[in-house]
Formats: C-alpha cells, structure tokens, sequence
C-alpha cells in the first residue's frame, strides 16, 4: 500500500529534526522508523527529495552516504578542514 508522498516526507524530516538534537547524522535504515508502513523505497525517494529541497542534505564519508538537517552537526565542507 502505497503511502501519500507529501505526508511521509513531513513524517521523514520530523523524525530526522527530532533525532538531530541527539545524533546528528543518520543512516537511511536510521530513517525508515519514520513511518513504519512505508516500504524502504518510498523512504529513501522521500529523503532524496528533501535533499533537492534543501531541508535535508547528505553527508558522505566516502564510504558511506548519511543524512543530515541543516545546522546541526558538522557540514561537509567543515568536517574535514584542518585545524
């Protein structure tokens, strides 16, 4: 059963702002508890796209992709400047 977009992408960044005051990058398994009837897919397609909205934004490590609310944690471009 497919899960209205708009909803689950309101759903997907009230849970990544909540979890930010704690950890401030997630991993997209760390996002599927957002809503638990929606299937893995439509999650990551809802997380995608608040990235293209600038509400949310990735943060690769080069290994790994994870996701972020702008202005908590450190930035991309400020995790790996030299001190």
């Amino acid at each position: 059963m497919a899960v209205d977009k708009e909803e689950l992408k309101a759903k997907v960044l009230a849970f990544a702002t909540k979890k930010a005051a704690s950890k401030s990058k997630m991993y997209i398994k760390d996002l599927y508890k957002a809503d638990e009837a929606a299937s893995p897919r439509e999650v990551k397609n809802a997380a995608n796209e608040l990235v293209k909205e600038g509400k949310l934004e990735f943060f690769s490590s080069g290994s790994t992709v994870m996701y972020g609310v702008p202005g908590f944690g450190k930035t991309l471009e400020g995790a790996f400047e030299e001190k």
